[in-house]
């Protein structure tokens, strides 16, 4: 399996924090392309670049060597980075079909600050990396975050998880605020882009993870799911494979647990250079972005 999250303004960055803090808090200072590979092989890359590393248009964005173009039907990632802490090449391409594109966003806090969009809930990816050497086909998920403040000022800690549902997917989305006040999203998507809200499945606990970071999901009455697979495990965050049942249907699911407490704390802020270094010199420009239509 393969993530990649493109950033603009990296919400988990301690530098971005600390300028932020310091009266900077230049989004456009502080971009970065996080790519996570599991499997027999795994590797995690996130080096943080300034602005200068920075290109964007309409359909396309560049962060340093690695780029992301929109042809009109498909995202093609083009890879280029270096893993952390022990450094090795990952180099290849991702290319995400979505099917279909959705129309639907979602304000995770009440002054619309904080913005959620399912862009592709269900997607054909094919992986070709040439560093290391794999290659597959598989299913795949798109969606888009944005937001004007930080996370931390506004949120306590989400849950997040995505399941096939027959033709279809579900999404569960339980947010703890600031303030105390919660939301919950739980929604169905189909084939022909429509998104159904459902009502929401019972709260179910899952073992903490190796960081003793607590964790939550949503399941049928009378399930206990169970994990299937460990993906990450942060002290502030994990990243698992779930065995559940949702709608009556028996899935797996890829669940998501982030405590926004844990992230601020001297501890977690230490450690974090370890894993998302810093360019330290001035980039070059960045590559020119190919767009096959």
């Amino acid at each position: 399996g393969i993530t990649v999250i493109a950033f603009i303004g990296s919400v988990f960055s301690p530098y971005y924090r600390w300028s932020r803090r310091h009266g900077d808090g230049d989004p456009l200072n502080h971009c970065s392309v996080n790519v996570a590979l599991y499997g027999d092989t795994r590797g995690w890359a996130m080096t943080e670049r300034g602005r200068g590393a920075l290109q964007r248009e309409r359909d396309w964005l560049a962060i340093g060597p690695s780029s992301l173009a929109w042809d009109g039907d498909a995202l093609t990632i083009r890879l280029d980075e270096v893993t952390a802490p022990l450094p090795s090449r990952l180099r290849g391409t991702v290319r995400v079909h979505p099917t279909p594109l959705l129309d639907y966003t979602v304000a995770l806090d009440d002054r619309g600050h904080h913005r959620w969009s399912p862009i592709g809930a269900s997607a054909r990816i094919e992986v070709a990396l040439d560093r290391p050497d794999l290659s597959w086909t598989g299913r795949g998920y798109f969606d888009s975050n944005s937001g004007d403040a930080p996370l931390e000022d506004d949120f306590t800690s989400w849950t997040w998880s995505r399941a096939a549902i027959g033709d279809g997917t579900a999404i569960l989305y339980d947010v703890l605020r600031r303030d105390g006040s919660t939301l919950g999203v739980s929604i169905l998507t189909d084939r022909d882009g429509g998104v159904q809200d459902i009502e929401q499945p019972n709260l179910a606990s899952l073992p903490r993870t190796l960081w003793r970071l607590p964790r939550m999901t949503r399941a049928d009455r009378g399930y206990r799911p169970s994990v299937l697979r460990r993906l990450e495990d942060a002290p502030f965050y994990s990243r698992s494979v779930l065995s559940t049942q949702l709608l009556g249907h028996q899935t797996t699911a890829v669940h998501e647990s982030l405590s926004l407490d844990r992230f601020v704390t001297p501890w977690t802020q230490f450690c974090l250079p370890f894993r998302m270094p810093r360019a330290l010199m001035r980039a070059r420009a960045a590559p020119t972005v190919r767009i096959d239509r």
